[in-house]
């Protein structure tokens, strides 16, 4: 029998293939957009990691969601300086959220509040894919718009309190597999994991469509 953290990785391959292939995705990491589409999309960002830490604190007290909450993995102060960067001292005026994102927003605050078995669905999908594929982000946004190496604009993907990515990865899989939840409530959870891609890939659609390149 597949270990749970298996099971969620097989389950989801398909949206999370979908949501890294978005056309957006595509073009952002192609260097054929420009940093104002990065910047839209580190505003994006923004919004969905406010709804997933705001109730960080009182999840961490959850025998559901308490291993999961780390302060290592936070990314709103680091988030808050890239926007500083890329949109200025006032960037919390000028920022707006796409439909898209108060969806996917609105839906991690649902489960922060009222499941927090789903919600670790969402800290799944993003922490783990921001330490893995991020990375290739981060490379690609340095080399195009000439950030710092590791420096404001790309402070997002830099996970400065996890030496080890592959070792805390190891970790992460193993909070999974001793996830409490019986076996109804873990493909409850693998169903989660779905929609969280998918809601992902509606973001990245929404912002395709607001960036769309000129043929």
């Amino acid at each position: 029998m597949d270990s749970f953290s298996t099971l969620i990785r097989t389950a989801s391959h398909e949206q999370h293939t979908e949501a890294e292939t978005s056309t957006f995705m595509s073009d952002l990491l192609g260097g054929r957009l420009g940093v104002e589409a990065y910047a839209r999309y580190t505003e994006q960002l923004w919004f969905v990691y406010e709804a997933l830490e705001a109730g960080a604190e009182r999840l961490a007290a959850d025998p559901v969601t308490g291993p999961f909450i780390r302060p290592e993995l936070f990314r709103l102060p680091a988030l808050e300086r890239d926007l500083t960067h890329l949109r200025g001292a006032g960037w919390r005026s000028g920022v707006s959220a796409l439909p898209a994102t108060e969806a996917y927003a609105a839906r991690v605050r649902e489960c922060a509040e009222r499941w927090p078995a789903g919600y670790i669905a969402h800290h799944y999908t993003r922490y783990l894919g921001d330490l893995s594929g991020g990375q290739i982000i981060r490379d690609k946004a340095e080399r195009t718009w000439g950030f710092e190496r590791k420096g404001d604009g790309v402070r997002f993907y830099v996970f400065e309190g996890i030496g080890n990515p592959a070792a805390f990865k190891r970790g992460y899989r193993e909070w999974l597999d001793g996830v409490r939840a019986d076996d109804l409530e873990k493909q409850r959870i693998v169903s989660e994991c779905k929609r969280a891609f998918a809601l992902n890939t509606d973001v990245f659609r929404a912002l395709g469509a607001e960036f769309p390149l000129s043929a």
